[in-house]
Formats: C-alpha cells, structure tokens, sequence
C-alpha cells in the first residue's frame, strides 16, 4: 500500500502514517494540492492529511481540498506533537541564535524561543528545516522538527518536548476514492450551504439535537464565489449507515442547499 502526506521524509505527517496505516510505501508531496493529485491519479491509494491541531485550529485549505475533491474519508488519527531543538554535530544551546520551521511549529515553541533569545525564522516545512540544516551545515542555527527527522538526517537532538503546551496534538484524516462501512462506535463528517435567511442556521443544528446525535466538530468557511455566505462543516457521532442518522440527514436536507457526506468512519479510540 502507498499512503501520500504533505511534507519531507521524517515529518509528522509521515510518523502519524506509519502509526494509523502500520509500514507501508510512503510518498511525500510538497503540497496539500498535490496530496490530493496523488490519490485522484491513482498513485497512491490512500492519503493522510492534518485536518486540526489542538492548539492553533483547523487547517482551512484542507477544508476546501475536501469539498473540491471526490474523495472520502475513511479514518482519524490523532499525533501527539513533541517538538525537538535540532543541530549539526557538535553545536552547543549556547552556539543557536535563530531556529528554523514551519510557521505553526515556531508558533508552538515560542515561549522557550523567547527564553533562549533565540531568532524564528519560517521555512516551508519541519522536517524540510533539518535537510535545509544539514545542507548548509551553519552551526549557529537549530531547527525545530521531529525526532525522527533528526535520525533521518543524522542531526543532533538538543532537547525534546520544548512546545510551550504539552497538550499539542494534531488530527488526521484518511481519506482515499471509496467509500468505508465503519465497525463500532463512527463519526460521520459532512459540508452543507444554507439559505441566508432567519433561523436557518438554527433549524439545521435542530435536526441532531431532537435525535440526541452528539456534534463533536462545527467549522463554517466563506462560500468561494459568494461573497458572505458560508459553508458548515460538522462532524457528529454515528454512521450514515445507522437509521438514527440517515433520517437525521434526510431532514437536514429539507433545509440545505447543498449537503454533502465527506465520509463515515471508525472513530478513534486510544488502545
């Protein structure tokens, strides 16, 4: 099996696909757009892509990916984020004057930047920082990244877990061409548009509240093309396959303009 992510080897979203999928075939991607391509094409069989963090929100352009594409999704998986402080072989704390990452990893450590009177600088990836740190060889720069990148690349660790909050993790999604029929207990993700009048908003969030259906995500997004006006996504507990939810969609869809099922799937349960 062949499973695409966004990034360079040794980034988290290569260590959250070996943790849902096992070993399989990786295929980096530079882009999210082209994660996306990978599956479309048929070169990979399945992706995994972020879809949240637990401390800097949604990642919005997935969001869209989504809708644009006709994919499912067919899991999730949720990553435990420990950031690490990478060097070259031999360079000291006291060597670093500025650290390299991806915006929302430095975001992440900002606290212990400040502490260090360590310099952020925003590069396009986390494990892409340990190969661009490697290939300049500097030795008064650190980059912030996994640990298997530093393996990967056989950098030095200087010290782990340096995030600000330890409460860091992000969610994955699985998505793939087909459609899963989830075992046990599933979430079932979904987009719709509504009419911009009175009490619409209300009368669709009504249709799971009279079933007791438990909502665990809402995000809303601007409606491309249509100035103020805003797609839903949700995410709630059950399947389209259970009769609770079906007729729950069902009515749902006497309000909606648009409804769409990204996909049903096993929820995640920690072992």
């Amino acid at each position: 099996m062949k499973v695409a992510f966004q990034g360079e080897p040794g980034a988290y979203s290569e260590q959250a696909v070996f943790n849902y999928f096992g070993q399989v075939e990786t295929q980096p991607c530079e882009s999210f757009d082209a994660v996306f391509d990978a599956v479309n094409s048929g070169q990979c069989e399945s992706a995994l892509i972020p879809i949240e963090n637990s401390l800097a929100g949604s990642i919005h352009q997935n969001y869209d990916l989504l809708l644009r594409n006709n994919l499912f999704i067919n899991g999730e998986y949720p990553l435990r984020v420990r950031h690490c402080l990478i060097v070259n072989p031999g360079v000291k704390l006291t060597d670093v004057k500025k650290a390299i990452s991806h915006p929302q990893a430095l975001g992440q450590c900002a606290g212990y930047l400040r502490t260090h009177g360590i310099k952020p600088e925003q590069v396009y990836d986390t494990a892409g920082s340990v190969k661009m740190l490697k290939e300049s060889g500097e030795r008064d720069v650190a980059a912030i990244a996994s640990r298997r990148a530093a393996e990967l690349y056989g950098m030095q660790i200087l010290e782990e877990g340096i995030e600000d909050n330890p409460e860091n993790y992000t969610r994955f999604l699985a998505i793939s061409k087909t459609a899963s029929i989830p075992e046990g207990e599933a979430k079932t993700s979904i987009v719709f548009t509504l009419k911009n009048v009175p009490g619409s908003l209300f009368k669709a969030m009504s249709v799971f509240a009279l079933r007791d259906i438990d909502l665990t995500k809402i995000e809303s997004r601007p409606l491309q093309g249509s100035p103020w006006e805003y797609l839903f996504y949700i995410d709630f507990i059950g399947s389209i396959h259970d009769e609770v939810s079906k007729r729950a969609l069902d009515h749902l869809g006497e309000y909606a303009v648009m409804l769409r099922v990204l996909g049903s799937y096993k929820r995640f349960a920690p072992a």
